[in-house]
C-alpha cells in the first residue's frame, strides 16, 4: 500500500502518522519528494482501512499495489535512486563504465588492464578472483590471490573494484571490494541475497540466464527486504533459440525496469553477444536506450586469455567504444 503525504503536512503530523502505521504491524518505507511524501506500507495492509487514511487532513491519496516487489517498486520510491560504487555512484542520470578482464590472471596483466581502461575514461575495474564455469576442468579463478590483486591494481590506479561473490563463506576476503557482483547464476540463490541484504555493500545483482524482469525485481526484493539498499541491476542477456550469440541482449529490459523500478540499471554488452565485434554497437545501443552504466570485458591479449576471450575487447578496441558512448551520451542529453 502506498500512501501521499501532502507536502502541507508538518513534520510533526507525519512522523505521528508514521508511528500510527508501524504501531499496525507494518514496515513504512519513507520517500521524500520536492512536493509529497511516499509512505511505502510492506506487510500485511488488508486491515488497514483505505478510507480512513483518504479522510486524514494531510493525506492525498491512497493505493494498493498489486506486484509482489514492494522496496524496489518505483510507486515505492518514485526519483531515481542514486547508489554509492566507491569513489562513484551510479544512477539519477550518473553514467558509469565497469571494464577490466573476466578474470584476474596476474599481476602486469590486472594492472595493465586498470591503466589503459581508466585513460579510456573507465569509473569502475571489474575482474573475476572466483570464477562459475560450465565445466569442472576450466580456469576457475586465482580466489583470495586474485581479490589481493584487484587491491594492488585498486591502490595503483584509485579505480572502485567490482568482482563477484560465489559463495557466503568467502565473504571476508571481500572486505574492501567496492561492489559485489551477484552473478547470473547465484541470482535466485535466495539465501545468499538475504545474507547480502544484512551487509551494508553495493551489490550489481545480474540477471538470470532465463529469468524474467519481475523476477530478477524479486531477487532485488530479498536484498531490500533485509535492510541493503544499495542495488545495481544489471541486463547480460538471456538464453533464448538463438545459438549465433552467447544469449541474446534483453535492451528492452532496461526502459522496462525503468519503468518498474527506481535501482538504476548497467548492460554487460560483453557476456550477452560472446563475440567482441558486437560489443561496440551493442554497448552504443545501451547508452542511448538509457542504460545507467555499462560493463565491459577488456583483456590485454584476448588469444591468450584464460576465460572468455572470444567477448573480450583490447584496450584500443575499448578506447573506441568509450569514445563511441561518450559522443552517444552527448546526442541522447
Amino acid at each position: 500500500m502506498i500512501t501521499v503525504v501532502k507536502n502541507t503536512a508538518t513534520l510533526e503530523q507525519r512522523e505521528h502518522l508514521i508511528s500510527w502505521l508501524e504501531s499496525q504491524h507494518v514496515q513504512v518505507h519513507v520517500s521524500e519528494g520536492r512536493e509529497y511524501t511516499v509512505l511505502g506500507l510492506v506487510g500485511d495492509t488488508s486491515h488497514i482501512d483505505m478510507e480512513l487514511l483518504e479522510s486524514l487532513e494531510i493525506v492525498e491519496s491512497v493505493k494498493r499495489v498489486s506486484e509482489p516487489f514492494k522496496k524496489v517498486n518505483r510507486k515505492f520510491h518514485p526519483a531515481d535512486s542514486v547508489i554509492p560504487a566507491g569513489t562513484v555512484s551510479i544512477g539519477g542520470g550518473n553514467f558509469a563504465v565497469i571494464a577490466g578482464p573476466c578474470s584476474v590472471e596476474t599481476r602486469e596483466q590486472i594492472i595493465g588492464v586498470a591503466e589503459a581502461v581508466k585513460r579510456s575514461g573507465a569509473a569502475l575495474l571489474r575482474g573475476g578472483a572466483f570464477k562459475p564455469r560450465t565445466s569442472p576442468y576450466d580456469f576457475q579463478g586465482l580466489h583470495a590471490e586474485g581479490l589481493e590483486l584487484l587491491m594492488e591494481a585498486k591502490k595503483e590506479t584509485g579505480l572502485p573494484i567490482v568482482s563477484e561473490l560465489m559463495d557466503m563463506k568467502d565473504f571476508d576476503l571481500f572486505e574492501s571490494v567496492d561492489v559485489i557482483q551477484v552473478g547470473a547464476r547465484n541470482m535466485q540463490n535466495f539465501e545468499m541475497l538475504k545474507a547480502l541484504g544484512r551487509t551494508d555493500k553495493t551489490i550489481l545483482l545480474k540477471r538470470g540466464l532465463a529469468n524474467s524482469i519481475k523476477e530478477l525485481l524479486m531477487s532485488a526484493e530479498y536484498i531490500m527486504a533485509g535492510g541493503n539498499e544499495n542495488i545495481i541491476l544489471c541486463e547480460r542477456g538471456i538464453r533464448t533459440f538463438e545459438h549465433y550469440t552467447r544469449n541474446t541482449l534483453d535492451l528492452s529490459a532496461v526502459p522496462a525496469l525503468h519503468q518498474m523500478t527506481h535501482l538504476p540499471v548497467v548492460v554487460d554488452p560483453s557476456h550477452s553477444t560472446g563475440i567482441a565485434a558486437f560489443v561496440k554497437p551493442m554497448a552504443v545501443a545501451a547508452a542511448a536506450c538509457g542504460a545507467d552504466g555499462l560493463m565491459i570485458e577488456v583483456h590485454n591479449d584476448p588469444p591468450k586469455a584464460l576465460c572468455d576471450g572470444a567477448q573480450s575487447l583490447t584496450p584500443d578496441q575499448f578506447d573506441e567504444v568509450a569514445e563511441q558512448i561518450r559522443k552517444v551520451r552527448e546526442a541522447i542529453s
